[in-house]
């Protein structure tokens, strides 16, 4: 990278300095899809008295909308100004929030309101996509090679945060006042940021010399391709675990997500610095097994403390497998297309959520809601050969064709 658009975070805490005001933005602006995500399922399957399938689908459509306004984020990032894509994210976040109270009025026609809701939770999956691609392409600007690393962790860890504060405050929201409590928050939590993040300071976008799509895509398809297996954990149990404890009389059915999040933003704190340090192909491997062993245990799991014990152990797991593996995807890519890099490399996630919560929708309708977590545990263990096949080549001597591509 240039040298003199870097700060000299050549520490931990410095990286952490560095990246706080956009941690910060990200932290209060997810903070409204962490107070969706437990209590979406509820008001599309118990409030409108939809099935299943459908509650996968709504929850599937905001990844599905990120998967496809991914490449165009990222390459908005890179020629335009992340700040620019932070922004425009904010803005069309707050409109998504005008859709959801819009289909609180058509309620008593619930395929109707189904569909505003859709097209709701549609422009926040854009939303989210430029405002993470344009924080993470910012961050990566601000900071030495060598931390990365810690950028992907970092800006990861103020998204997840926000999931585990919104959990318990969505819940109590909808309880309280309905769904009209998460569509108004919606629709205003994103505006007061903006002011915010006009305050900050841009990074300039360096638009020359932009290799093509299809030659990020070849870079990053490999680790992106086991991001969207290992993505299936994250899936079942931010759309089905509310759904499993409610099923069950557990309660309360927040805590599973709650955990889940909690663990996940703890390691990433702890453990953040590990992919830079280890190799991101080498902790993405033992984290996959651990993800894998945590949804396993959410089948297996006869009572409450037991399937909070498995959403935790999901976390712990999971949390280090998008830094892990986006290190692998960036390290090959110039400066000047870290955003169209990242974006795509993300897009992977939003392919194995977007895709897989309709599916996991229907194996819970036909089977069972604990058969969800079952499934999600076989798919991403078939990340795990991925990871592997990444270290190996990783350590491969130079002039073999592993080495590493220099940046």
């Amino acid at each position: 990278m240039t040298g003199n658009r870097h700060l000299p975070a050549a520490t931990t805490s410095a990286v952490i300095m560095a990246l706080l005001p956009l941690m910060a933005a990200v932290l209060v602006v997810f903070l409204i899809t962490g107070l969706a995500i437990p209590v979406l399922p509820l008001h599309v399957h118990e409030g409108l008295g939809l099935s299943t399938f459908v509650v996968g689908l709504v929850t599937g459509t905001q990844f599905g909308a990120s998967l496809i306004s991914r490449v165009w984020s990222g390459h908005y990032a890179d020629t335009r100004g992340a700040k620019r894509a932070v922004i425009a994210g904010l803005l069309a976040a707050s409109a998504s929030g005008i859709l959801y109270l819009l289909s609180l009025w058509f309620v008593a026609t619930p395929i109707t309101s189904a569909t505003i809701l859709l097209l709701g939770r549609a422009l926040l999956g854009g939303a989210e996509s430029f405002i993470v691609t344009g924080a993470l392409s910012w961050g990566l600007a601000v900071v030495t090679p060598q931390n990365s690393g810690k950028v992907i962790a970092w800006i990861g860890t103020a998204m997840y945060a926000a999931f585990a504060v919104g959990a318990p405050i969505g819940t109590a929201f909808y309880l309280a006042h309905g769904f009209f409590a998460i569509a108004l928050a919606t629709a205003i939590v994103p505006l007061a940021v903006v002011p915010f993040i006009l305050s900050l300071r841009g990074v300039a976008a360096l638009p020359r010399n932009q290799p093509s799509l299809a030659t990020v895509l070849g870079t990053v398809s490999l680790p992106g391709l086991g991001l969207s297996l290992s993505s299936l954990g994250f899936g079942a149990i931010t759309t089905f675990s509310t759904l499993l404890f409610v099923g069950r009389g557990w309660a309360p059915v927040w805590i599973a997500l709650t955990g889940f999040t909690t663990a996940f933003m703890v390691t990433r704190i702890a453990l953040g610095h590990l992919p830079d340090k280890m190799g991101g192909a080498k902790v993405a491997l033992v984290s996959i097994l651990v993800e894998a062993a945590g949804l396993a245990l959410i089948w297996v799991a006869p009572w409450a403390g037991l399937a909070f014990a498995g959403a935790v152990l999901t976390g712990v797991g999971y949390a280090l497998v998008y830094p892990g593996l986006g290190l692998e995807a960036v390290r090959y890519v110039p400066d000047q297309s870290r955003g169209l890099a990242m974006g795509t490399y993300t897009a992977f996630f939003d392919m194995g959520v977007g895709v897989s919560s309709p599916v996991l929708g229907v194996i819970a309708g036909h089977a069972s809601l604990g058969a969800v977590f079952l499934a999600s545990a076989l798919v991403v263990l078939g990340a795990a050969p991925i990871a592997a096949r990444l270290f190996f080549a990783g350590q491969a001597p130079a002039g073999t064709g592993g080495g590493r591509v220099p940046r």
